[in-house]
């Protein structure tokens, strides 16, 4: 069966779920939506809600649907799995969501389906993983969404430190999206310099990159403590994920891929600035590091490497 370039299925429809559900119908990305969850009335009722708004919007048919709804669809976004708790890490989630993933893999693998899986659930590496494993797909059609909402948190608090739009930061965070993850610093740039911190008359570099991280890196910590959830971010990136992928943008982000070999890291999903296009990860860009970041960057594999081993 051929691919529906304008069809999307949402695996999940709990908060991110929801969210994604929301902002992807007023993206204008798709012409058709489907929402699936174990919960049918709640998918009904999301499918309801948001259909509503189409009268403000662009037209879509969304309704909530079924695996077999799945075969022609161009992206499956796969949300669903237990929420993080206040002082519970994403790897915590590990036990509980790999088994939901499993048994979503299995229904897909049931069904012809040839276009591209995107993996939203935490821990998100992990589960990357797991579906590429389990489903046999080839590695380019598996993404996870990665740090591609870090390196957005990360952009934001360079532009509001520098007081430019973050839209003008190019910047990235990597590894694991966790807490092992990293900031490419070497790789930083402002408008095409690396040096722009001073330009605005910042000089205590330390200080501020070390406060700018702990911010990113602890910031969906804070978000959960505050409102027990979080999902507006994670739903914009979904957006933005799945517009590389229908429009075929090659445009590069840092998404959850296989790593083969990469700064010599090999069978672990983490994310690394890739190429997405229309057929998933065109390919792996190489950013520069310096040695202790690219050290920082082998330690997060090897943090998911063993929570593979322990608990996949």
């Amino acid at each position: 069966m051929s691919v529906n370039s304008r069809k999307v299925v949402i695996v999940g429809c709990g908060f991110v779920g929801s969210a994604s559900a929301f902002a992807l119908m007023q993206s204008k990305l798709f012409s058709e939506m489907v929402l699936i969850d174990a919960d049918q009335n709640r998918a009904e009722g999301e499918a309801l809600d948001i259909g509503h708004g189409m009268a403000f919007a662009s037209p879509m048919k969304i309704y909530a649907g079924t695996y077999d709804d799945i075969t022609d669809a161009a992206v499956i976004v796969i949300t669903a799995g237990a929420n993080q708790k206040p002082d519970e890490t994403r790897l915590d989630l590990i036990k509980k969501n790999s088994t939901i993933m499993r048994s979503i893999v299995g229904e897909l693998k049931k069904r012809e389906f040839h276009g591209i899986l995107l993996i939203v659930s935490n821990p998100v590496d992990i589960l990357t993983y797991i579906a590429l494993k389990e489903s046999g797909y080839p590695a380019n059609r598996v993404i996870g969404s990665g740090t591609v909402l870090d390196t957005g948190r990360f952009r934001y608090e360079l532009g509001e430190h520098l007081g430019v739009d973050s839209r003008s930061v190019h910047a990235y965070i990597i590894g694991e999206h966790g807490d092992s993850e990293l900031a490419a610093w070497s790789d930083a740039r402002v408008g095409g310099l690396h040096d722009f911190c001073e330009l605005r008359g910042h000089y205590d570099h330390d200080t501020a990159m070390e406060r700018i991280f702990n911010s990113v890196k602890n910031s969906a910590y804070e978000i959960i403590a505050k409102k027990h959830a979080t999902y507006y971010g994670i739903a914009m990136a979904v957006v933005r994920i799945c517009s590389a992928i229908v429009r075929d943008e090659q445009s590069i982000m840092p998404v959850s891929s296989l790593m083969t070999g990469e700064y010599g890291i090999q069978d672990v999903v983490l994310s690394i600035p890739s190429v997405v296009d229309a057929n998933g990860i065109e390919t792996v860009v190489p950013i520069e590091l310096s040695d202790q970041e690219l050290e920082a960057l082998r330690n997060s594999a090897a943090v998911l490497k063993q929570m593979i081993q322990e608990n996949c």
